[in-house]
């Protein structure tokens, strides 16, 4: 019987040295963190992990670097997404070969106006699932700029057996997602949200079962979802109260450069560095952004002291 993954599977940050090049060692000091930040499951190559300042080479490096150093702990998610099908069928049987969990795709997309239409987003699942045979997580988020109605949505969870796990972020995640629950039935596994966990508790009241956070603090988001699960919303919902500034100052202040500035401050990795022409967080919000983390402590500000 296939397993249910569900829980809090944050996305891994890909650290750099200050000249630009991949941190092996950093890398595998991130995973170690993660793990230890009591996650459920761990998210590579996607966004935040900088996926789309990478070159092919560097994208294998890290997929045997991580699966083999995480070496079966939780659950590896890895992304694979690309607009062409045959690239993004290639890395999602390197990947499945490399022992992931799962793997996530947005839909075809290049630029604001190479987009494709709704069928060739249906075969362009159909071709990663048939080619990797393992679990595919779609992620449905404003950065693609492809819209994927919920009817789309659980048509693929319908007549694609591995299609079966959706990360939705889009404006009123909620509501998409309560609608494709609805839609989609027992054929949606594992309905997620993203974007940090910045809507959190009204995706939970939605029916969600998972959320795939930064790496900044998911041992913090953990309270919030255990207290849910228990059927405690009261406390989760004071536990969710008193993170949202950190989460929120990461969501709308900082972005992906959020979880690598705690990282590098609590000894995890050597360099905040990201890749040009992303900028460096500007010295003012991260000064504000570590002295809001330090008012909650997550354990990435203090695990490599």
């Amino acid at each position: 019987m296939t397993k249910t993954y569900s829980g809090i599977f944050p996305i891994a940050p890909t650290p750099f040295d200050e000249r630009g090049n991949l941190d092996l060692e950093g890398q595998r000091r991130v995973l170690d963190c993660m793990v230890d930040q009591g996650v459920d499951g761990i998210c590579i190559l996607a966004n935040y992990s900088e996926q789309f300042s990478l070159s092919d080479e560097e994208r294998d490096t890290l997929l045997e670097l991580c699966l083999a150093h995480v070496a079966g702990r939780v659950p590896v998610i890895v992304t694979c997404s690309h607009f062409s099908t045959g690239i993004a069928a290639a890395r999602a049987k390197r990947a499945a070969a490399a022992g992931a969990a799962m793997l996530m795709l947005m839909p075809p997309y290049h630029g604001a106006l190479q987009l494709a239409d709704e069928e060739r987003i249906f075969e362009h699942f159909a071709t990663v699932a048939e080619t990797a045979r393992i679990p595919i997580m779609v992620q449905d988020a404003p950065l693609s700029g492809v819209n994927l109605p919920v009817a789309l949505l659980a048509r693929l969870a319908r007549e694609i057996p591995e299609v079966s796990y959706f990360k939705i972020e889009t404006p009123m995640a909620a509501n998409k997602l309560r609608a494709l629950i609805a839609a989609g039935g027992t054929d949606v596994a594992g309905p997620f949200d993203g974007e940090e966990s910045i809507t959190l508790l009204a995706d939970l009241d939605a029916g969600g079962t998972g959320t795939m956070p930064s790496a900044l603090l998911p041992d913090l988001i953990r309270s919030v979802f255990d207290c849910y699960s228990a059927d405690r919303r009261p406390q989760a919902a004071t536990h969710y109260a008193r993170i949202l500034p950190l989460i929120n100052f990461e969501n709308r202040q900082c972005g992906l450069r959020a979880c690598k500035t705690v990282m590098k401050e609590g000894g995890v990795i050597k360099s905040d560095a990201v890749r040009h022409p992303l900028p460096p967080l500007h010295p003012e919000i991260r000064a504000q952004l570590l002295a809001l983390a330090r008012e909650h402590a997550p354990l990435a500000l203090a695990w490599g002291r």
